[in-house]
């Protein structure tokens, strides 16, 4: 009961942490389109009033007018709208979902036995859950430093933003130094998304205050805050595309287990971005297509590099293929305590993903799967059952 509880929960609080995200970026999306697409105004009481600028867009059988005030009109309505509980209810439910999954066991979810540093290697959960809280926070630090050293007064932003981007592929490495491939991506993500919705916490809604706050009391806000909003906003958005595939990435193996896994993660971080600046453009009115080509290209490249070969290749085409009863006692003894319709493995109220390996029609069915988690060495998780490469070779020249 205990296990199908946690399911349950797990389950619920995904679909919170999803509709959360999609309220979130789709509004970001929206305003970043909202503010790149406007244009001077036409009428002359409007430029009198304040307005910036303006966008006319027609959307469900009605028409939409849409104003910018440079400075805020004459009286500011009580009911004026903020955008935060979104960005403060994903990170929320992103983090519940981490602890539950991953810190209720990082001897599985966390701990990379492979690692080429014997002390990540042979951390115990506990230091496993203490080191990922520790990522996020210096994460969010470093990050937040850098923005407050390097450009201060917004000036120097084009030199922060090759900043961040050499950051990103330090966090990259050292994750999956540190931490197992799936946790090593969902964690470079959740570095980003928590820089994300600490920037909206404690940058861009208290600036907003501040700047509402002096327009009521009828004195001249300070440029600053404007500035300093704009400017984390403005990393926010190219931040979303890479956040989005990282959070997705723990169902595809082949990339977080690489052998090169931090190199793939930075040319996928770095994919999404040039991808977002190309609608960050065109809703300006400029189609560059170079971006979204350079885009595809690293993405290219990436499925180059992660393309099967090497040990896998060597051992289907020299290892002698086993018997059947060879490889079904080996799923038997290193998978099927997880991967039953009645699992075994404590915490499992059912098989993960659904997949189970009762019978041999199932493993068929699952065959092309099993060797490639097996050749990754994602499975076993964590290693549990002590698979050793013999066995994994056995797995790889298995056929038909």
């Amino acid at each position: 009961m205990q296990a199908y509880l946690l399911e349950f929960v797990n389950f619920m609080l995904r679909w919170l942490h999803v509709i959360a995200a999609i309220a979130w970026i789709g509004e970001s999306i929206y305003f970043v389109m909202l503010d790149n697409g406007l244009r001077k105004p036409k009428a002359a009481e409007d430029r009198e009033k304040g307005v910036f600028g303006e966008m006319w867009a027609v959307h469900g059988g009605g028409f939409y007018h849409n104003q910018k005030y440079a400075t805020a009109p004459a009286k500011l309505p009580e009911d004026l709208h903020w955008s935060f509980w979104k960005s403060y209810t994903t990170w929320l439910s992103g983090f519940a979902l981490f602890v539950l999954m991953y810190m209720t066991n990082p001897g599985f979810y966390l701990v990379n036995p492979e690692s080429n540093w014997e002390w990540a290697a042979n951390m115990s959960g506990w230091q496993a859950n203490v080191l990922a809280l520790a990522f996020l926070l210096a994460g969010w630090v470093v990050y937040n430093e850098m923005c407050k050293r390097i450009s201060p007064n917004m000036e120097r932003d084009g030199i922060l933003s090759l900043a961040v981007a050499v950051l990103m592929i330090v966090v990259a490495y050292l994750s999956v130094q540190m931490f197992s491939g799936r946790a090593a991506f969902l964690l470079t993500g959740a570095v980003m998304a928590t820089a994300m919705s600490a920037n909206v916490f404690f940058w861009i809604i208290p600036g907003q205050r501040r700047m509402v706050n002096a327009m009521k009391a009828g004195e001249q806000p300070n440029p600053l805050d404007g500035k300093r909003g704009k400017q984390r906003s403005v990393h926010n958005t190219y931040f979303t595309l890479p956040v989005v595939l990282l959070m997705i990435s723990n169902h595809y193996s082949f990339v977080y287990n690489h052998e090169y896994a931090w190199v793939l993660m930075a040319l996928f971080i770095f994919a999404g971005a040039l991808i977002r600046q190309f609608f960050v453009l065109m809703h300006a009115g400029k189609i560059q297509p170079a971006y979204p080509a350079a885009g595809t290209a690293l993405i290219l490249v990436a499925f180059w590099l992660a393309m099967p070969g090497g040990a896998t290749t060597a051992a289907n085409g020299t290892a002698e293929a086993p018997s059947q009863e060879e490889v079904h006692a080996m799923i038997d003894q290193h998978c099927v305590a997880c991967h039953s319709r009645e699992p075994t493995q404590p915490g499992f109220a059912s098989p993960p993903a659904g997949v189970a390996y009762d019978n041999w029609d199932q493993i068929l069915r699952q065959k092309n799967q099993i060797q490639q988690v097996v050749a990754s060495k994602y499975m076993p998780l964590g290693n549990m059952t002590g698979m050793t490469d013999e066995e994994r070779e056995v797995i790889a020249a298995w056929s038909e």
